[in-house]
């Protein structure tokens, strides 16, 4: 069976992301790719209005496009909003197997924790987020994001972050508001083994949050990694996560 794995970015972040998941699969044999969605790491070049209007259906119709190229399904591996824009390709038919790594709720899962309900009232003080493009602050993900990222290394990362769509910051945050569910998932039509897998620490999206993605999935596999925040990929022991992601996927 072929051995292709395509790993989907979060907001404001690129297909660098996963550089350290990335060695490690190569080194296993896997043929890895890790586009960048519209106006996100390479693909970010111009002005940032050029991320206005767009959402969460862009992003998919973008991977769509990918996807149907491939003989036959790949691996999906998606982070954060990648996580949700990866369970809608499933849901599509086009993943083997499907990996959610810190993933964002998709609509119908609400806050669990004070802190999401916080970040939540945090983006509504930026008004109406769906005529936006949104710039990342490092103090905010220094406290949602980067909070298991070596102190030394935070700046450095997050001087990869870019802007990110405010209107898929809506669909997803406010979902209960978006007529047309752009967040949304037909969980039924997931037929592929799941995988979920989230930091005790993640902050961004917090451990219940995560188990409530997953507890849809008939006998989908759940990792609580201790110690672990957000971002997943470029936090210390990225490697051992990926060789153990490696290592679930059924033939």
């Amino acid at each position: 069976m072929a051995k292709d794995i395509v790993m989907v970015h979060g907001a404001s972040c690129g297909g660098w992301c996963f550089d350290p998941f990335r060695a490690v699969f190569e080194g296993l044999g896997w043929t890895c790719h890790t586009p960048d969605l519209i106006g996100h790491g390479k693909d970010a070049t111009g002005p940032a209005t050029r991320l206005l209007g767009v959402g969460v259906a862009d992003y998919r119709n973008q991977l769509l496009d990918l996807l149907k190229a491939f003989p036959t399904p790949p691996v999906l591996l998606g982070h954060s909003m990648g996580a949700v824009l990866a369970q809608q390709l499933a849901a599509l038919g086009h993943a083997r197997a499907l990996v959610l790594v810190s993933p964002a709720p998709r609509a119908g899962i609400l806050p669990t924790t004070d802190g999401e309900r916080q970040l939540d009232r945090d983006l509504m003080t930026l008004g109406a987020l769906w005529t936006k493009v949104i710039d990342p602050d490092f103090d905010l993900a220094c406290t949602y994001s980067l909070n298991r990222v070596p102190a030394a290394e935070q700046r450095q990362v997050f001087d990869r972050f870019g802007p990110e769509s405010g209107r898929a910051y809506f669909e997803l945050f406010f979902w209960m508001f978006d007529q047309a569910r752009a967040a949304s998932v037909d969980t039924a039509a997931v037929r592929c083994p799941v995988l979920c897998l989230s930091g005790t620490d993640d902050r961004l999206v917090a451990l219940p949050t995560a188990r409530a993605t997953a507890a849809t999935y008939r006998d989908a596999a759940f990792w609580e990694l201790e110690g672990h925040g957000h971002l997943l990929p470029v936090e210390p022991g990225a490697d051992a996560i990926a060789r153990r992601i490696a290592a679930w996927i059924p033939d």
